[in-house]
Formats: C-alpha cells, sequence, structure tokens
C-alpha cells in the first residue's frame, strides 16, 4: 500500500515549479532548436542513413502509384553467361543460377539469344539481342539463394532495369521462396533484376 501511495505522490508532484527559471528558459531553448535541426533534416531529402537502392514503378493510377519494389541485397555472383541458338520450336538458356525458357512459337526465325549475368550487390542478368519481342511470353527464373536480409522476408519479384539498376517494370513474379527462385514472364529482352 505505501507504495501505491508512493507512485501517486510523485505522479502528482511537478519538479519544475522548483527550477530555476533560467535553467527552464536554456531547457526549453534547447528542446526548440532540437526540433528545428531535426525537422530542417527530415524535409531535406538529405540521408540520414544508408539504405538499399529502391525502384518506383511508373505511374499509371492509384494501383500502381501504391507499387514499388527494393532490389535484393545479394552476394555478388561470379560472371557468368549462355548462348543458345533458338528458333520457333523454343529452347532454353542457362545464365549461370538462371534460366530462361523460351516455349514453342516465341520466335518465328532462329535467333542467337546470349544472357549474361551481371556482378555486383543484386542479381542481375542482362539478355541480347536488346529489345528482342517475343510472340509468346518467355520465362525467367532467377536464383536469390546468395541473398540475405530483411527483403528476404518478403515476397520476391523480377523487375525489368535500365543499365544504372533503375526500375523501369515490375514483371508479374511468381517466388518459389522455398527453392529461393522466383521466375516472371518475359515479353522482351533487357536487363533484370531480383527485388521485393
Amino acid at each position: 500500500m505505501g507504495t501505491v501511495v508512493a507512485t501517486l505522490y510523485v505522479e502528482k508532484f511537478d519538479i519544475t515549479n522548483f527550477e530555476d527559471p533560467s535553467v527552464r528558459a536554456r531547457r526549453s531553448l534547447f528542446t526548440v532548436i532540437v526540433g528545428v535541426v531535426l525537422s530542417v533534416a527530415a524535409c531535406s531529402g538529405i540521408a540520414t542513413a544508408p539504405s538499399e537502392p529502391t525502384a518506383t514503378a511508373p505511374s499509371f493510377g492509384l494501383i500502381n502509384d501504391l507499387l514499388n519494389a527494393t532490389l535484393l541485397k545479394c552476394s555478388s555472383l561470379p560472371a557468368a553467361s549462355g548462348t543458345a541458338d533458338i528458333g520457333p520450336a523454343g529452347g532454353v538458356v542457362r545464365v549461370g543460377p538462371h534460366t530462361l525458357v523460351i516455349p514453342p512459337g516465341a520466335l518465328s526465325r532462329q535467333t542467337t539469344i546470349r544472357g549474361d549475368v551481371v556482378p555486383g550487390s543484386v542479381n542481375s542478368v542482362r539478355f541480347a539481342p536488346e529489345g528482342l519481342r517475343f510472340a509468346r511470353n518467355a520465362a525467367l527464373t532467377m536464383s536469390y539463394s546468395n541473398c540475405s536480409g530483411l527483403g528476404m522476408l518478403l515476397p520476391k519479384r523480377i523487375v525489368y532495369t535500365d543499365e544504372g539498376l533503375r526500375l523501369l517494370e515490375i514483371l508479374r513474379s511468381i517466388d518459389l521462396s522455398g527453392q529461393k527462385l522466383v521466375t516472371a514472364p518475359l515479353e522482351h529482352f533487357s536487363r533484370y533484376a531480383v527485388a521485393y
């Protein structure tokens, strides 16, 4: 019972009534200065801590305005490439741990397909000939078994990027998290990366 009375007494007791007015004024001035500095820093756009590269989807309405993707942090894969001559019958190109499946009817003529793993802190692959379009979607499956971080807890997606890894499009993706693979349909060739 004595503890309860003491607690109530402390809660109602205002120690600031006994402070020197100059101490109270300095404390108030300090609080105002700290608040102004934090507000300016928050509004200035100056990064206060390093962050993962974030890419935002192009704006096509309310739903897409809410979409964004962050490139998944990974240990660098060794440089790798794969080449295959693929025609109307379809085929497969393996590029390091990544696989591109081109279905029958996707290409009208024999075409040399080249894929390159782009080493770096994200899993990225580049395909050529750049801009090649498919009559039927190809399927790209990318591994993220060498990746880590909080992004591993979220569904992974394949994103279409430019050479600076800026997001151009978020692809409809299926995350096979148990196998650490993500797959998505491709309509054309360019550079792709794993994001969440």
